[in-house]
């Protein structure tokens, strides 16, 4: 596995151990927006979709490495702690947010994360042929992760509608870029297009991130942002991130998300 990788393909095995560091990192960012509802004791704003969609994302980039089995090591080790750390966020989200939310989130979650991802697994067992499971899987991985990295559209039109980045923390947005760019040569070096296609619009839409929170990072949070006047929590859409990661793109904010990444992948 990481061994035969290391070996056979050289760039493939570096770009894989900087996408685990990387998207380590992009695992942790949302550290300050947690800590910030455990202060004050609510979810104000932030929406938990973009956990629940990252937490999907890995179990799928999870599924998609033992499927393929060769060279795939490096996707299972990001993506398994990726599980760990998206399925606390989660818990902690559910504890401080409100009935109705925590509602909300947890319909999802049995939807997305135990429903789909069931559906996922069976169907592709029920597959014959081990090389047509890698493609049938591979081919399911990148439709969502293309549309987990088209999510940050949500947050950008709100970005440019309220002038205001208060949910859209440039650090992320940079992780999330440079996660996208490594994970793609991961992919390119590996010849695993599952992994390169999707990265592709990841670093296009982090890109457009950092810009814009460029222009407006000087500018005054509106009032309807104002503490004590919050977004409704369902109105921020999703954002997510990385290759296998699919994790989510401005988790802080969330939207969304994701991930691969690995985290995404």
């Amino acid at each position: 596995m990481a061994g035969g990788l290391s070996l056979q393909h050289p760039w493939a095995f570096t770009f894989g151990i900087l996408g685990n560091v990387i998207s380590f990192m992009v695992y942790l960012a949302p550290l300050p927006t947690f800590y910030r509802i455990y202060k004050k004791k609510s979810t104000e704003g932030f929406q938990s979709l973009p956990y629940v969609v990252a937490l999907f994302s890995s179990m799928l980039w999870i599924f998609y490495a033992f499927i393929k089995g060769r060279d795939a090591f490096l996707l299972i080790t990001i993506n398994s702690f990726g599980c760990v750390v998206e399925t606390i966020y989660i818990i902690m989200y559910l504890i401080y947010a409100a009935k109705k939310t925590r509602m909300h989130t947890f319909k999802m979650f049995m939807l997305l994360n135990v429903g789909l991802f069931s559906l996922i697994v069976l169907c592709t067992l029920l597959v014959s042929k081990p090389s047509l499971r890698v493609k049938v899987l591979g081919w399911i991985c990148v439709a969502f992760s293309v549309s987990v990295f088209a999510a940050p559209l949500s947050i950008i039109r709100m970005v440019i509608r309220t002038k205001s980045v208060e949910f859209m923390p440039f650090s992320l947005s940079f992780f999330l870029t440079l996660s996208a760019v490594v994970w793609f040569s991961f992919g390119l070096f590996s010849k695993d297009i599952y992994v390169a296609l999707p990265n592709i619009l990841g670093f296009t839409f982090g890109a457009i991130q950092m810009v814009l929170y460029i222009i407006y990072k000087d500018t005054k949070v509106p009032e309807s942002l104002a503490e004590g006047n919050k977004l409704p929590e369902h109105t921020i859409e999703i954002s997510k991130l990385g290759p296998c990661e699919p994790i989510d793109v401005d988790m802080a904010a969330k939207p969304p998300v994701a991930n691969k990444g690995m985290s995404s992948v």
